[in-house]
């Protein structure tokens, strides 16, 4: 969507007649995107969309909140990524199984989910993924799948993009000790 495209949008979400018409619009514009970006994140397919589902929950209940300060898809992106983040810390409270079990099972895991169609060394790449910190797991999907750059990413998670550098050489470096150790 161009630069011109989001203004008019963010024109007709403003106004209340052409609002839910010009959200239906958002819906359609980024939500494949945003599920795939929530999807790296919470892995399951089912959770994604529950989580999609929420984003734009979230998304239409403070459309009066966002100020145009960032594009409109970078704020759907803040949205997404805090979304998944909250579900996962209340996955994680609420699990009664070790992390550790849980995170040793994600290739299988994977590999047995219906919606999920990579192979085994992409299933091992969610593995090594999810074993890392919630900050470097965050910084690397950002990054690897959706290409971000660092200042937009910094943008989004409002840190620094020196440390975004640093997460993001350190997930790499814990990737590839992760693939090292399976050989």
């Amino acid at each position: 969507m161009t630069k011109q495209e989001e203004q008019l949008l963010m024109q007709q979400l403003s106004d209340p007649t052409t609002q839910r018409k010009a959200f239906e619009q958002v819906v359609r514009e980024y939500g494949e995107q945003l599920y795939w970006q929530i999807r790296r994140l919470v892995l399951v397919h089912e959770d994604a969309d529950d989580v999609l589902q929420n984003v734009f929950i979230k998304a239409w209940s403070h459309l009066d909140d966002f100020h145009q300060d960032s594009r409109l898809s970078t704020w759907l992106y803040r949205i997404a990524v805090n979304e998944s983040l909250d579900f996962l810390r209340k996955q994680k409270n609420n699990s009664m199984i070790h992390t550790d079990d849980v995170e040793s099972g994600v290739a299988n895991m994977l590999v047995a989910d219906n919606y999920f169609d990579g192979d085994e060394t992409q299933a091992l790449l969610q593995e090594a993924i999810s074993q890392l910190s919630e900050v470097q797991r965050t910084v690397f999907t950002l990054r690897y799948y959706d290409e971000m750059k660092y200042s937009e990413i910094s943008q989004l998670l409002k840190t620094s993009e020196g440390s975004l550098k640093a997460s993001y050489h350190i997930a790499v470096k814990k990737i590839s000790e992760f693939f090292k150790h399976r050989d």
